[in-house]
């Protein structure tokens, strides 16, 4: 019972750790948005060559190109997004002008979070039916919940916040949508390539929660539907 308690403190303490520079990063100034993400992208790259060095580690180079695309573009997408015209729009004279702003890189990690705790709350109460062999864990309940309950979490913040409201909700609920379903895609992925190099984590840079890979795997993955969407159907 002791070393349950203490993995208990030292995942909530690494997670209280975790949403602040998450935060002070988003919020703080573009410059600490670009350096967050900077070392984002580093410990995911490094963190990657290590799972494939396990998985083939005679033949790995290859493979290197794929691991770059994969964490590279998100990355990229996500500066964009952080860049691109949004409710501060109104208060330049060219609406063409781009201005740094947390509000979709936000909405992207708060729509994967609130989708993996309420998956995990709905897998936990009701969760019965496997949802695959990769992550045993899931089932279709949580995953179903979860997508759900962002969706109508996300739509309502969207709906209801100042700063959000410029944007339709209909938006809110389709990048709510995007990151919940890509997001669960991006962790299978992961656990995926996690099983194929036989370990548990991608790293431990956060003691309790894994690697960077373990923490981002879902925002890898969202980020380019996010990005189509933003870009394909509301203009930006």
């Amino acid at each position: 019972m002791a070393l349950n308690i203490q993995t208990f403190k030292t995942r909530s303490l690494t997670a209280v750790v975790f949403v602040i520079v998450m935060l002070a990063g988003l919020l703080w100034s573009k410059w600490s948005f670009i350096i967050l993400f900077s070392i984002i992208f580093v410990g995911c790259w490094m963190e990657f060559v290590k799972l494939v060095r396990k998985i083939h580690p005679y033949n790995y180079p290859p493979y290197l190109f794929l691991g770059l695309i994969y964490i590279t573009m998100p990355i990229l997408m996500m500066l964009y997004l952080g860049f691109c015209k949004s409710y501060i729009n109104d208060r330049y004279d060219d609406p063409n002008q781009f201005m740094y702003s947390s509000i979709y890189p936000c909405a992207i990690i708060f729509s994967i979070w609130i989708n993996d705790t309420m998956a995990y709350i709905v897998g936990s109460l009701i969760g019965k039916t496997p949802f695959s062999k990769i992550s045993p864990k899931k089932t279709w309940e949580g995953t179903l919940g979860g997508i759900l309950l962002c969706i109508i979490v996300i739509g309502l913040l969207g709906h209801y916040i100042v700063i959000a409201k410029t944007i339709e909700t209909k938006h809110w609920i389709a990048i709510a949508a995007i990151c919940a379903i890509f997001g669960t895609v991006g962790d299978l992925l992961e656990s995926k390539i996690k099983r194929m190099a036989d370990v548990k984590d991608s790293g431990s840079i956060m003691p309790g929660h894994g690697g960077f890979l373990d923490r981002f795997d879902s925002l890898l993955v969202a980020t380019p539907f996010v990005w189509l969407y933003v870009h394909l159907f509301m203009g930006y």
